[in-house]
């Protein structure tokens, strides 16, 4: 979808435009045909994005011709900030993550005004009440607008890493986790539970093994009720959401670190998403201690609409640590969030762009489907195939259906910014920010929904890095669930009993199961004709109502699996759903990785790396990028 498509769909675009100032100032200077502009102009109505914007984008402009001829149209003075600098009291007063946000810079005080500088004049005017009351008479001029980024970046980084820090308030944020209490609370725990196990052995057997099974039938349950809702609710065709009649602006953060092998396909992947290149705003987040990607990325010929943004060294590194800083930086209303490895569907940003539309305020959140392009691999990344599709394609569809928190995914995640923004970003401190935020939409009163669009990522399918990459998740769902059971009274009175209730299963019950899966196991005994420590309390019934309950158990994962994949096209994976016995344990492996490293390092960020499966269409979407396709 180009600029001229738009143009010759859009309402009254055939009709003669007179110029902006802007434009008349741009043919003057000999950097383009009336025409040209002309059809610019038009295209720009069905855009929600200022027109000197669209235009840099549209005629390849850098943001110093553009500034010139803003500063020619409009008779003002240029300043370039970089080598002239601002007074770093006044921008402390206006605040930086303000003044990036806003594109204004309050730069000096020039005979008793405060001089304002800016790269569109629309801004300014927009802002002039709020500027004069603090500051009292000013003064715009001028400026390119990476020179203004850049200033403020030079003269404020310490403070927007601090506050990139320090998102969202300090009751939803897992910094200075696990706290004298947490600590306190755990040590307890810990000593009652070894103290049990040392001196009736077989009665704390016993309750693990009762607390296991009331977990395993809450998951189960969980799967079948879900299941039912997804499956009885496909009647009818679906409905294509239309597009606003203006487009809007997607930024589209992609944190990067140590990606060299990934980094020229995932280019080549967001290069052939198809929605208009003015409206897309990407931006690469790179650790400022990441030589590697950064060494790529400075031999890669970005296009415009991606820009990369170096995330100063802090206190911690986390994803969502670096989210929370490049947020300052988007100018979309809309924000997603890709990861390195992602190959979205082309058209996923113009659905994503009409069910927003669509929908109410209430619904501040889009989760796209998950998917996996490397399923052939190997035995692992079939597992994880399957246990991806059940999880997207059956179970967060289940849960949405019912009105429960939805956990979202790390990746192919789209929000509204100015509730992301009223929700405080994201928790720099929590290695499942994700999954938090989901719960923390659903506390202040939004609604998540998921979108059928597909994103093809790589399957982690070796062993131990896979048991790493799980681990961190586990631990953040830890953390997340402790952060929010902090005050469980006011969980209950955000969440609603029914979703409070939801989210003891999804995370309390999550954790248990794995923890407690080898009390499970230790019923194998009976089957290869070994004693059971246990053999003599229960009864015979017992041990065959146990039998059934684990057979049905297991017949839920495989069908529930099996189905999943057979929605998602790849039926042929639905034999291997049988060995997923086989995979599930290497989870309580990770578990108890992740549950031991909460204790002396609950913000390590276990890295996964990426680029050892390359998508098996990564030459189709090569093909499909055109140079002329984006006109920007």
């Amino acid at each position: 979808m180009d600029l001229e498509a738009l143009s010759r769909t859009g309402a009254g675009s055939r009709q003669a435009v007179p110029l902006s100032p802007l434009s008349i100032t741009l043919a003057r200077r000999g950097l383009a045909s009336g025409r040209r502009l002309a059809e610019i102009e038009a295209a720009a109505k069905n855009f929600d994005r200022p027109l000197p914007e669209i235009l840099a984008r549209s005629l390849f402009l850098s943001t110093d011709t553009l500034a010139e001829a803003e500063a020619e149209t409009l008779g003002s003075g240029l300043i370039n900030p970089l080598s002239e600098p601002p007074d770093p009291t006044l921008l402390a007063r206006f605040g930086p993550d303000q003044a990036l946000r806003l594109g204004l810079l309050p730069w000096r005080r020039v005979g008793g005004r405060t001089i304002i500088l800016a790269a569109r004049p629309e801004g300014f005017s927009r802002a002039l009440p709020y500027l004069t009351k603090l500051f009292g008479s000013v003064r715009m001029a001028v400026a390119a607008a990476d020179q203004i980024e850049e200033a403020i970046v030079a003269a404020a980084s310490e403070a927007l890493v601090a506050r990139a820090e320090a998102m969202p308030p300090a009751r939803l944020s897992a910094r200075g986790w696990p706290g004298r209490r947490g600590i306190l609370g755990a040590t307890v725990i810990g000593a009652v539970l070894l103290l049990i196990a040392a001196l009736a052995p077989r009665w704390g057997l016993t309750l693990a093994i009762a607390w296991a099974l009331m977990t395993l039938v809450l998951n189960m349950g969980l799967k079948i009720v879900a299941a039912v809702a997804v499956f009885s609710g496909q009647v009818g065709r679906v409905k294509t959401d239309p597009l606003p009649k203006r487009l809007p602006v997607v930024t589209l953060l992609v944190p990067l670190y140590k990606e060299r092998e990934i980094a020229g396909h995932l280019l080549r992947r967001l290069s052939a998403i198809d929605y208009p290149a003015p409206l897309l705003d990407v931006i690469l987040l790179l650790e400022a201690d990441d030589h590697l990607t950064r060494e790529t990325l400075a031999a890669a010929n970005l296009p415009r609409w991606m820009r990369a943004i170096i995330v100063p060294k802090g206190t911690i590194k986390t994803k969502p640590r670096a989210l929370n800083y490049g947020l300052n930086f988007a100018r979309g209303r809309i924000i997603g969030i890709y990861d390195a490895e992602d190959a979205p569907a082309p058209d996923q940003i113009t659905k994503i762009v009409a069910r927003f539309a669509a929908r109410g305020p209430e619904v501040a959140c889009l989760q796209g489907i998950l998917d996996y392009y490397n399923s052939r691999a190997n035995w692992l990344a079939r597992c994880f195939t399957l246990e991806y599709a059940a999880w997207f394609r059956v179970v967060l569809p289940g849960m949405a259906r019912l009105g429960l928190t939805i956990p979202l995914g790390g990746t192919t995640v789209f929000f509204r910014r100015s509730v992301l923004e009223e929700i405080g970003g994201w928790d720099a401190h929590n290695v499942t920010e994700d999954a938090d935020l989901g719960l923390r939409l659903a506390r202040f009163g939004y609604r998540t929904e998921l979108v059928d669009t597909v994103t093809g990522e790589e399957a982690n399918c070796r062993a131990w890095p896979w048991v790493r990459q799980r681990s961190r998740w586990l631990k953040g769902y830890a953390v997340t669930y402790g952060v929010h059971m902090r005050q469980p009274l006011r969980l209950l009175r955000d969440l609603g009993p029914w979703r409070f209730f939801g989210v003891q299963i999804l995370f309390f019950g999550t954790l248990s199961a794995f923890a407690l899966a080898p009390a499970l196991w230790s019923f194998w005994l009976i089957l290869f004709g070994l004693p059971h420590p246990l053999i003599d309390i229960l009864p015979p019934a017992a041990f065959i109502s146990l039998s059934t309950l684990f057979i049905m158990s297991e017949l839920t994962n495989l069908i529930v699996a099996a189905l999943a994949v057979r929605r998602a096209g790849k039926g042929w994976l639905a034999p291997w759903a049988i060995t997923l016995q086989a995979y599930f344990p290497l989870a309580t492996l990770a578990a108890y990785k992740g549950l031991l490293e909460i204790l002396w390092r609950p913000f390590f960020w276990d890295k996964t790396s990426h680029g050892h499966s390359i998508s098996p269409h990564e030459g189709a979407i090569t093909r499909s990028v055109q140079p002329t396709r984006h006109p920007a």
